[in-house]
């Protein structure tokens, strides 16, 4: 199972898809609500356009984002997703190393994700994975935190 760049002119719906199964474990326990709600195929094809989308077959996928102006140089993931009959097989992993790769051949000095506060057992992996916590933000509207901002810095 190797990552594949998506490009704009591939079939999105079955990312789509893959990210509504892999975060349907999530809708009762977040507050705001995700915005994979307003997440489109048009969306994620916008996204291969402007940044990378890579897939591990139908069962993981991750939004790459270089933000070579920010201090130092970032590679920003999203939507990292996998399916919950491919959890606990190395996915999340395989592609948090393929965001390092691709990070240091652009020359970006730092990988970033957020994550909600509710999500416990992310915050767990992202921490084993090297991330640590450097930030703690909350969406328009809430006085409290609901999300965690986890960075890595690479060599």
């Amino acid at each position: 199972m190797t990552p594949r760049r998506i490009t704009p002119d591939d079939d999105m719906a079955p990312i789509l898809a893959l990210l509504h199964r892999a975060f349907a474990g999530m809708e009762d326990r977040i507050d705001p609500p995700s915005s994979l709600h307003r997440l489109t195929v048009e969306g994620i094809a916008e996204r291969a356009r402007t940044g990378e989308v890579w897939v591990i077959d139908d069962v993981a996928c991750v939004f790459l984002t270089p933000q070579p102006e920010a201090r130092p140089p970032t590679l920003y993931i999203g939507k990292l997703a996998v399916d919950p009959s491919a959890q606990g097989h190395g996915m999340a992993r395989r592609l948090i190393d393929l965001a390092q790769t691709r990070a240091l051949d652009l020359g970006l000095s730092r990988l970033a994700l957020q994550t909600r506060v509710e999500l416990v057992e992310n915050h767990a992996i992202f921490k084993a994975l090297g991330f640590v916590k450097t930030a703690e933000t909350a969406h328009e509207g809430f006085d409290r935190p609901t999300s965690y901002r986890f960075e890595k810095r690479l060599p």
